[in-house]
């Protein structure tokens, strides 16, 4: 059994993967077998996910992987997002994106039906207009077709192992991240869904991390944390518990690992989110938009007619003035597909600042805006959880990004370890290969992932003035409503 492989399936809002991940002389090795695409597709005014595609290419990657006789299979993905399946358990539309504009007003709707306070306590999740909660009220709002004719809901990952393995289930990782779960009670919240007016029949039972959930073609099918973000925390290299982490990729998730959810006065204040991790932990944390303003400006200036290379564009930055042009990456215009180096350029302008003019100079405003972020929402995190931590841990995408790591580094005053940049991957394969026996516990996995990983290590600036007066400066500038307005 210390050889065995599993197969890892993680799909985020870009791009998907299957990696073979075993355990090689206490260090658990990773090779990538399939690598696909994912995109929204645009119909009629919505923004769909292609499931049907992405199904397609988790058995292709699947069957890449035969050669090297895995024991088990596990899929990931981004959190929110749902499917419907009738009493046959027919599929009965493609997923909506959470990006999608059905979710405008659904908030304060939702608070018509029962208070904000009550919202938290029943679900200590952060207020985003992209939660689940918000896209199944529009569905009922709107008296729509199908969650009339709904038998089962089922998020993104739980889907995909409900077509690998028969299994109507939810996994709590992935529940938790829906606006819909208890966390102290670890089931559905029945207050709200009784304000949605939707069944609790509706929702299958929760399984944890580790639930065999049945098989395919000869594969174990193993429920990981079936949210990215919680396979990416336990992937962490972390060798004890004085840390904090940043996933960083087409979103940033900032927090700390707690015992229990806190969902108080002083966490409600901080618009903190309670997210089940593996283990029984949980993941203290806030969502700050990520990578996605700089993808989004990747496609505007290749509609222009230029191609930036990410690597490219941080080479410019590196050579563009550090903290002269700052922008809130959590205000709504970033929300949103569209021109994101308009926006930029609109919200410096409207704040007196000077606009970038050159995409290196762009780029350097969001990496150097990303940490500034981060250090906020660090500093709610541990406000929230009464302590301080000694270090951060950069995994994902991000990790790769030199300038941004240095910047978090310099930005929050701790030292950074930045690595590996497929710690989401690392997690979903070392819960299965708890639930198989072949690694102990949480600890134990970490420490595999450590002697298995090569990290960068970042140490803050001695003289980090500029960055203490370009923070305070930062949370002093009074944002435009919309950048459309000031253009």
């Amino acid at each position: 059994m210390k050889g065995a492989t599993v197969l890892a399936v993680d799909i985020g809002a870009e791009s998907g993967r299957v990696h073979a991940v075993s355990l090689e002389r206490g260090r658990l090795r990773q090779r990538r077998v399939h690598r696909f695409g994912n995109r929204a597709v645009d119909v009629g005014g919505t923004s769909y996910w292609d499931v049907l595609a992405l199904w397609d290419e988790v058995r292709q990657g699947i069957r890449a992987a035969r050669p090297l006789a895995a024991r088990s299979v596990g899929v990931d993905t981004w959190g929110v997002d749902f499917a419907l399946l009738d009493e046959r358990g027919r599929l009965l539309g493609n997923p909506v994106h959470y990006r999608d504009q059905r979710t405008e007003g659904m908030m304060e709707a939702l608070f018509e039906r029962i208070p904000r306070e009550r919202v938290f306590t029943e679900t200590g999740i952060q207020f985003m207009p992209i939660n689940t909660v918000y896209q199944l009220l529009s569905l009922v709002l709107a008296d729509d077709p199908q969650l009339a004719a709904a038998a089962t809901f089922l998020t993104m990952p739980d889907l995909l192992h409900h077509w690998l393995s028969g299994a109507r289930a939810s996994e709590r990782t992935i529940a938790s991240t829906t606006q819909l779960y208890d966390p102290r009670g670890r089931r559905w919240s029945r207050p709200i869904l009784e304000a949605l007016g939707v069944e609790a029949a509706l929702f299958p039972p929760l399984v944890s991390p580790g639930t065999r959930l049945g098989t395919f073609e000869g594969l174990q099918v193993i429920a990981p944390a079936g949210h990215d973000t919680a396979c990416a925390v336990a992937g962490l290299p972390a060798v004890d518990d004085d840390f904090a982490y940043v996933s960083s990729g087409t979103w940033s998730l900032v927090g700390v690992e707690t015992d229990a959810p806190d969902v108080g006065p002083t966490a409600l204040a901080a618009n903190v989110t309670n997210e089940a991790g593996v283990a029984g932990t949980t993941r203290l944390l806030k969502n700050v938009t990520g990578l996605w303003i700089l993808q989004q400006c990747q496609r505007a200036w290749r509609e222009d007619g230029t191609s930036w290379r990410y690597a490219e564009l941080v080479d410019e930055a590196q050579r563009a003035p550090a903290l002269r042009s700052l922008v809130d990456p959590d205000h709504p215009d970033f929300l949103v597909p569209g021109p994101h180096p308009e926006v930029v350029q609109a919200h410096c302008r409207a704040t007196g600042q000077q606009a970038p003019d050159s995409p290196g100079e762009t780029t350097r405003a969001v990496l150097d805006s990303l940490a500034l972020a981060y250090r906020r929402a660090l500093e709610a995190v541990e406000r929230v959880s009464g302590r301080s931590v000694g270090r951060v841990h950069v995994v994902g995408g991000g990790a790769r990004n030199a300038l941004l790591c240095q910047a978090t580094a310099d930005a929050t005053g701790r030292p950074v370890t930045a690595g590996p940049a497929e710690a989401t991957v690392l997690g979903n394969a070392a819960v299965q290969l708890m639930q198989l026996g072949v690694l102990g516990d949480l600890p134990d996995a970490r420490r595999a992932v450590a002697r298995g990983c090569r990290v960068r290590r970042y140490t803050p600036a001695r003289r980090r003035g500029d960055w203490d007066t370009a923070y305070e400066r930062w949370n002093a500038i009074e944002w435009p409503t919309t950048w459309r307005d000031c253009r």
